[in-house]
């Protein structure tokens, strides 16, 4: 007899943004991606990201969700977060950033009708070479669009806090990230990650991984399998999928200026 479950279901019928409460898994980062409908620029404007963005800091303080990285491009955004104890906050979060940048813009450009593509994407990410491999596929994500050459000239993206931690209205928690890439005490992680960014610029590593926006968890094998099983999902998974990362490059040669290179290539 097959197994039935049961979901309970946050949902916002002006964005279809409906998630099971039972999704979110406390103490794992999630990856969520949301596209503005048909794929337009509704972002286009600089006006419109900073909106999504001190909206999203909004959002991140009402709720109490750690954003560990961001990107707002022109017609997509990219969230990386820490899932807290309430499994509901997430969709919250997402709901009141949703609907307030749609209504905004709609309202101003007198224009009517959906503002995003269905609801977002969530995929776990494993902490560790995994994570690391996310923050660069986000923060690099419009030099792969070809619209600049590094994030340093792309204003609405983490990059900025990361390698300069502010120390008023920080939306990237900077703690929460060192924590969970396992250098809580390093002074010099900064250094380190803009040396990640540059050393990927600089190989070519641009190419986009649907991976990160499609699969429901991205890591090892028995991480997927553990995501997917708490998730409810009964089919058994292939040792192909790209899903599965087994085998990451080490770390690499040691390097002075700083400290250690990641190989980010699959």
């Amino acid at each position: 007899m097959p197994l039935i479950f049961l979901f309970v279901f946050l949902y916002d019928p002006a964005n279809n943004m409906s998630y099971p409460l039972r999704f979110f898994q406390p103490g794992y980062v999630w990856h969520l991606t949301m596209r503005c409908h048909d794929r337009d620029l509704l972002l286009d404007s600089a006006w419109y990201r900073k909106l999504l963005v001190d909206t999203l800091f909004e959002a991140q303080e009402r709720y109490g969700v750690p954003v560990l990285n961001f990107t707002v491009t022109s017609n997509h955004i990219h969230i990386l977060v820490l899932c807290p104890e309430d499994k509901s906050a997430i969709p919250c979060m997402m709901r009141l950033l949703g609907s307030k940048v749609g209504a905004t813009y709609n309202k101003k450009a007198g224009r009517q009708g959906a503002f995003w593509q269905k609801r977002y994407h969530a995929t776990a990410v494993e902490t560790g070479e995994h994570l690391v491999r996310c923050f660069l596929y986000i923060d690099l994500n419009m030099v792969r669009a070809g619209v600049v050459s590094h994030p340093k000239a792309w204003r609405h993206c983490g990059y900025h806090e990361i390698v300069k931690p502010k120390q008023r209205y920080k939306l990237v928690n900077f703690p929460e990230l060192m924590r969970l890439m396992d250098m809580p005490d390093d002074p010099k992680f900064s250094n380190h990650y803009a040396h990640w960014i540059n050393a990927a610029i600089k190989r070519g590593h641009l190419s986009r991984e649907t991976v990160w926006t499609k699969d429901v968890a991205v890591g090892k094998k028995s991480f997927v399998e553990k995501i997917r099983k708490k998730l409810g999902f009964t089919s058994k998974l292939s040792d192909n999928s790209p899903a599965i990362h087994e085998d990451l490059a080490g770390y690499g040669e040691h390097i002075p200026e700083s400290g250690l290179e990641w190989d980010i290539s699959f």
